[in-house]
């Protein structure tokens, strides 16, 4: 019996002790609240608290006002922001840390992280073809231009008022007269880009599937193949194409009706500021880069006077007109300088390509993305679908990922390709555009 009581005893003493213990720890519960700051978004952000010490973490969202609340015990904590939200093409990186938060009982506590955003894009220029081929008698042929974007996410993105343009001049070699004495170019500092003779836009609304390709034809919407077998087949129902003769661009040479299988709801309108009857998309080195303007009817805009700009400042010569893109809109672009020649000159500014690639013209080449290869393969469900042994480069031109990307999708995988803001880094040439693979 006294064994027994002794027993009770202990399990009452143990009891009491426990109780004490469990109220002293919510006595020592600390509120903080985690102030977000420093962007302007409705969307909620968790804020992620890790204790220093225990390394614990608790996740809260922040509410209307961009604050999260805890409630955790006395001790240094670190809390975090990190997200990545999409948004009508571009993705949305968000950032921002606490540090060493000093949390004591009894004391309610805040602390503030200031987001700071980072803006790339979604939607990257996969590949251009703008080089030509041989006809099959040997000869020059360079009427069949396109250009593949591509979603490089797996997000759906979404394109309004996507539209083109090339800046200038049209040749990479040429005298380039839009360097000042400070070795700059003159609009380097003025927040557009010019694209020069007009633009080419599509007005509407394109929705592209994660990990998938948008194919714009340039020039030559046919099957050219019919006539010259090294060339490209752009009779394909899924193609967008370039093909607005009313707005001045109506050589037949360049632009032949579109194959019948296109719809006429993917041409896409032209807006000319210069002269002739092609929109020259140099086929040795063209400056090309791509946007979107989501609230700006760029009809209206590339046909108001003020927002034209004149190559080499040869003020109101037609000739030489561009129209001011503003570097806000713009989402990618290629540098292209010719093999040809040594004395090539960069015309996009280092915010839309800080870099070049070069291409050999008339051989049916085209200028190919790299491929990130470390993103690629840590994603699981490429599991035994990349193909590797690339063999499409052009002598020392290749992607050193080795990871050949479209025989890749072919078999199932997703790919994630190289997105430096750099064309010496993320393209190469290749031997054959990708639509004749």
């Amino acid at each position: 019996m006294k064994k027994y009581f002794v027993m009770m005893m202990m399990a009452v003493t143990a009891f009491s002790l426990t109780a004490c213990k469990n109220d002293d720890d919510a006595v020592k519960l600390v509120k903080l609240t985690v102030q977000v700051t420093g962007v302007d978004s409705e969307d909620a952000f968790d804020v992620v608290l890790t204790n220093a010490t225990t390394a614990s973490s608790y996740t809260q969202p922040t509410d209307a006002t961009g604050a999260a609340t805890f409630e955790v015990t006395a001790g240094i904590y670190n809390a975090t922001v990190s997200k990545t939200a999409y948004k009508e093409g571009y993705r949305y990186i968000y950032n921002g840390t606490a540090s060493n938060i000093t949390l004591t009982a009894g004391k309610d506590a805040t602390a503030i992280i200031e987001l700071k955003e980072a803006k790339t894009s979604q939607v990257i220029i996969k590949e251009l073809y703008n080089g030509g081929c041989k006809t099959d008698e040997g000869k020059n042929f360079q009427q069949d231009k396109c250009v593949i974007l591509y979603n490089n996410t797996a997000e759906k993105a979404t394109l309004t008022n996507l539209g083109f343009g090339m800046a200038s001049p049209a040749n990479s070699q040429a005298n380039n007269k839009n360097y000042g004495d400070d070795g700059k170019l003159t609009y380097e500092s003025q927040g557009f880009t010019p694209s020069w003779n007009g633009i080419w836009f599509y007005s509407g609304t394109i929705e592209m599937e994660p990990y998938s390709q948008l194919v714009i034809n340039v020039q030559g919407a046919i099957d050219n193949t019919q006539t010259h077998s090294q060339s490209v087949n752009y009779a394909n129902a899924s193609y967008y194409c370039m093909y607005d003769p009313e707005s001045g661009y109506n050589s037949t040479s360049y632009y032949p009706t579109p194959a019948d299988v296109i719809p006429t709801s993917h041409y896409l309108k032209a807006v000319r500021v210069g002269l002739g009857v092609a929109w020259s998309l140099s086929v040795s080195s063209p400056a090309l880069f791509v946007y979107q303007a989501p609230n700006v009817n760029l009809s209206e805009y590339a046909n108001n006077s003020s927002n034209l700009w004149y190559d080499g400042g040869s003020e109101g010569q037609q000739v030489w007109a561009c129209v001011k893109i503003s570097n806000e809109w713009v989402f990618d672009g290629i540098e292209v300088f010719s093999n040809a020649y040594d004395d090539n000159k960069k015309r996009l500014t280092s915010d839309i390509d800080a870099g070049s690639v070069g291409l050999t013209n008339y051989l049916g080449h085209s200028l190919y993305r790299n491929v990130d290869k470390a993103a690629t393969e840590a994603l699981a469900e490429n599991a035994g679908k990349l193909v590797y042994n690339y063999s499409l480069g052009v002598d020392s031109s290749t992607d050193p990922s080795g990871i050949d990307a479209e025989a890749s999708m072919k078999n199932g995988a997703h790919i994630i390709f190289m997105d430096t803001n750099n064309s010496t880094a993320d393209f190469h040439e290749r031997q054959k555009c990708s639509l004749r693979d």
